[in-house]
């Protein structure tokens, strides 16, 4: 009898409603679990390579890993600056080639940190400039990215990048895939000078919609740079063609040798996608010039014309743009188009 009142009263005791008093916890569940400890972490600040015993051949590319990757921005120029001592160093040490470095370091361009940006050009500028033209159009895609990029700070530092470029590899700069038009381009969304606007273009056909991106400090500075090296471009693919002195050899090497070039017949663009008038190739300086005048001197024309108005640094930068324009287009003594 017992037994089974005090089962009954164990069955009851699960529906029964517990009475709260004033002062006293709350009793706790069956199921309650504790979960007041603290967990202890170790947490890394820096990131850092063991020297010691280390292969110099994979000490350079743990450092070109960190400076592509790392999420610190000490870190990636510390990197940048170690693999600058490997290259400049007599002898040179470079076990990955440029076309390795630049594969990896090329994202850079854009990156946030103005330090690591200022070391990737001082790394630009070690790079042999023979191994550098084979890369050409693929620099040119970064670029032409960072000369469009949102940051006006970025802006202006790819323009150091588009000028060393220029520098070491103008020829193939403005004769390459999409070289000439694409570059362009870019050139004229960072001034305004944008023939394609449309609906923000003024009646003369060209529009100053971009410089409120210029920022308001840095505004007729930023402009007169981009001139300077918009001057420095159209120089490059206006610059006459050298004749090279006949040389026997030299003429049946080039008919029955194999090319010393990589891609010799990329004009021909045989097993690549077809391109459009923009990623064409202008190998020579009258199809430049022609594509140019059809499509660019009215625009450029007018817009250099406003900003020789507006007078200061930003007239003499467009002064100097005319003096190249002079230069570039003279032919047979006159100027196309005029």
């Amino acid at each position: 009898m017992g037994s089974s009142n005090k089962k009954k009263k164990e069955k009851k005791k699960d529906f029964n409603k517990a009475k709260l008093k004033v002062g006293k916890a709350k009793a706790k569940a069956a199921n309650f679990t504790n979960t007041s400890f603290k967990s202890k972490s170790i947490v890394v600040n820096q990131e850092a390579i063991a020297t010691d015993n280390i292969d110099p051949t994979e000490q350079f590319k743990q450092n070109l890993s960190l400076a592509a990757t790392s999420k610190t921005d000490n870190i990636r120029r510390d990197a940048l600056s170690y693999l600058i001592n490997q290259l400049s160093a007599k002898p040179r040490h470079d076990p990955i080639g440029t076309a390795g470095i630049l594969t990896k370091l090329l994202p850079l361009v854009s990156d946030s940190s103005k330090t690591v940006r200022a070391r990737l050009l001082a790394l630009f500028r070690v790079l042999p400039s023979s191994e550098v033209r084979p890369h050409v159009e693929k620099i040119l895609m970064y670029a032409r990215g960072g000369m469009t990029h949102l940051s006006n700070d970025i802006r202006s530092d790819t323009l150091n990048v588009m000028e060393w470029l220029i520098e070491v590899a103008g020829d193939d700069v403005v004769s390459c895939p999409g070289g000439w038009l694409k570059t362009l381009n870019s050139f004229s969304s960072m001034l305004g000078w944008n023939p394609n606007v449309g609906s923000a273009m003024s009646s003369k056909g060209w529009t100053s919609g971009s410089k409120t991106l210029l920022g308001t400090k840095k505004g007729p500075e930023s402009q007169a740079r981009q001139m300077q090296v918009l001057a420095q471009f159209l120089k490059a693919g206006f610059q006459p063609e050298m004749s090279a002195p006949y040389e026997s050899r030299a003429y049946w090497d080039n008919i029955y040798r194999l090319p010393g070039m990589p891609n010799p017949f990329a004009y021909l663009n045989l097993f690549g996608t077809p391109r459009d008038e923009e990623s064409e190739m202008y190998p020579d300086r009258t199809s430049r010039k022609r594509v140019f005048y059809l499509k660019w001197k009215a625009a450029i024309y007018t817009g250099m014309d406003g900003a020789k108005k507006e007078g200061g640094l930003v007239g003499r930068a467009a002064a100097a743009l005319d003096k190249v324009l002079i230069e570039g287009l003279k032919e047979g003594g006159s100027v196309l188009g005029t």
